[in-house]
C-alpha cells in the first residue's frame, strides 16, 4: 500500500490544525506503509517510508491580479504542478480546499481513488470571503467538486459528518468518522518555564490561555471581550498570530489595546510559537479557553488536555465530542445566528459566560485538578495517533483496486 498526500501545510510551514493533523498522520502512517507527501513550499526530504516534496507557492507571481484572488490563483497553479510528476500510489488523500484541486486532477488523470478529510467546510465559513473576495466562490466550488467525486470522505467528528451530508450530495456510506489525534509522548506536562519567563508571565499567579490563529472562526475577539469579566488576578495569555486579513488583525490589536487600559496582566504573544513553547504554556495554564464559533474538531483542545489543563470551550461542532462537560472542562452554550456569519446572537452574554466558566475553574483548585487528570485520561483513551492511523489504513485498504 502506498498513499499520496496533497496538502498546503507541512513542516516547517504549519499554521493551523490541518497542518498539525497532516504532519502526525503522515508520520504514523509511514510506520505502516509508504507515504508520499506533496505540499506547498520548498521541502525536500526522504526518511524511510516517508518522502516529502514541496512545490512553490509564495514565489508564484500574479502581479496584475486582484490581491484577494492571488491566493486562489496561486493555489490552482501549485495544484497543477503537484500533478506534473507521475503519480504511482494506491490512494490520493487531500487535506483542505487548498489541495483538493490537486486531488481532483489526480483522480481524473491517474484514475486513483480519492480520499478527502474534511477539516472544515466552506459553507460554514462565510467570513472567508473577507480573505478571498470572489475567490470564496472558487474555493467553495473546488471543495464541493472534490467531496462529491471522492471515493471516501473522512469527517473529523460526528457533527462534521452531519454537516457533510447536509451541504453536499454524497452517499452516507462514503463518509467515515475518524477523529484527530495527538502524539501522547510529545504532549506531556513539563516543568520547564523558560517560555513563561521570556514573555513575563507571572508564575505565582493563575492564567488562562488561548492558542490559535486570529480568525473569525476561532472566536478570539469574544475571549478578548470577556476579559473585563475575568477575575483581576487572573492573567490572560493570548498566543495568537497569522491573522486571516489585515482588517481582523487591526480589530484584534484595537480590542487588546482597549482592554489593556484597565488591566496590566494581558500578555499577547503575536506569533506562532514552537511546539516546545506551546507545551510549556499549556502545562502551566490553569485554564485553556477555546471560544470558537465554528470548530469541526479542535486539535488545540486535546493538546491542552494532554498537558493536564482544564478546558473552557464553546459548545459547537466537534468540541462537544472532545470536551466532557463538568469532567474535563466546561462547555459554554452559544446561541448562534441562524444565517451567516453564525456569530453569537448575544455576544456580551457569550463573553460573560466564558468568563464565568474560567473564574469557576480557577477559583476551585480541587475541581481544576480533577479536570486536569480526567483530561489526560480521555486523550489517552480516545485520541492516540497510533489507533487513528490504523483506522485510516483500513479505509485505504477498502478502496484499493
Amino acid at each position: 500500500m502506498k498513499a499520496l498526500f496533497f496538502t498546503r501545510e507541512f513542516p516547517p510551514y504549519v499554521y493551523g490544525g490541518a497542518g498539525v493533523h497532516v504532519e502526525y498522520l503522515a508520520n504514523e502512517l509511514a510506520k505502516l506503509m509508504e507515504v508520499d507527501v506533496r505540499c506547498f513550499g520548498d521541502q525536500d526530504l526522504k526518511n524511510d517510508n516517508l518522502s516529502v516534496k514541496g512545490y512553490p507557492f509564495e514565489n508564484i507571481i500574479f502581479d496584475e491580479s486582484d490581491d484577494k484572488l492571488k491566493a486562489v490563483l496561486k493555489t490552482l497553479s501549485t495544484c497543477i504542478q503537484m500533478n506534473a510528476k507521475t503519480i504511482n500510489a494506491d490512494v490520493v488523500h487531500c487535506h483542505t480546499w487548498y489541495a483538493q484541486f490537486a486531488g481532483i486532477v489526480a483522480k481524473l488523470c491517474y484514475n486513483i481513488p480519492l480520499v478527502i478529510t474534511t477539516h472544515s467546510l466552506e459553507p460554514l465559513r462565510p467570513w472567508k470571503r473577507e480573505q478571498l473576495g470572489n475567490g470564496y466562490e472558487a474555493s467553495s466550488w473546488i471543495e464541493k467538486t472534490a467531496i462529491e467525486m471522492a471515493d471516501a470522505i473522512i469527517a473529523v467528528s460526528k457533527e462534521t459528518k452531519v454537516d457533510v451530508l447536509k451541504h453536499f450530495n454524497v452517499d452516507e456510506s462514503k463518509v467515515k468518522v475518524i477523529y484527530n489525534g495527538i502524539n501522547l509522548k510529545e504532549y506531556v506536562v513539563t516543568k520547564e518555564t523558560s517560555t513563561l519567563e521570556e514573555y513575563n508571565i507571572d508564575k505565582s499567579k493563575p492564567y488562562v490561555l488561548f492558542v490559535g490563529r486570529i480568525t473569525r472562526q476561532k472566536g478570539i475577539i469574544h475571549l478578548v471581550n470577556a476579559i473585563k469579566y475575568i477575575d483581576k488576578e487572573t492573567q490572560i495569555v493570548l498566543c495568537a498570530g497569522a491573522p486571516d486579513t489585515k482588517e481582523i488583525g487591526i480589530e484584534m490589536e484595537n480590542a487588546v489595546n482597549e482592554v489593556k487600559k484597565t488591566r496590566d496582566n494581558v500578555i499577547w504573544i503575536d506569533k506562532m510559537v514552537t511546539k516546545k513553547e506551546v507545551i510549556q504554556l499549556y502545562s502551566h495554564a490553569d485554564v485553556f479557553c477555546c471560544p470558537s464559533i465554528y470548530e469541526p474538531f479542535g486539535i488545540i483542545n486535546i493538546e491542552a488536555m494532554a498537558c493536564k489543563t482544564a478546558v473552557v470551550a464553546s459548545a459547537v461542532g466537534g468540541i462537544k465530542e472532545v470536551v466532557v462537560h463538568n469532567e474535563t472542562g466546561l462547555l459554554i452554550p452559544v446561541e448562534q445566528q441562524k444565517e451567516a456569519p453564525f456569530e453569537p446572537e448575544n455576544p456580551d452574554k457569550f463573553a460573560r459566560d466564558l468568563a464565568n466558566g474560567i473564574n469557576k475553574i480557577i477559583n476551585n483548585p480541587t475541581l481544576k485538578n480533577q479536570m486536569a487528570e480526567k483530561s489526560r485520561k480521555r486523550v489517552e483513551d480516545h485520541f492516540d495517533w497510533v489507533s487513528i492511523a490504523k483506522q485510516v489504513e483500513k479505509l485505504y485498504e477498502s478502496l484499493k483496486k
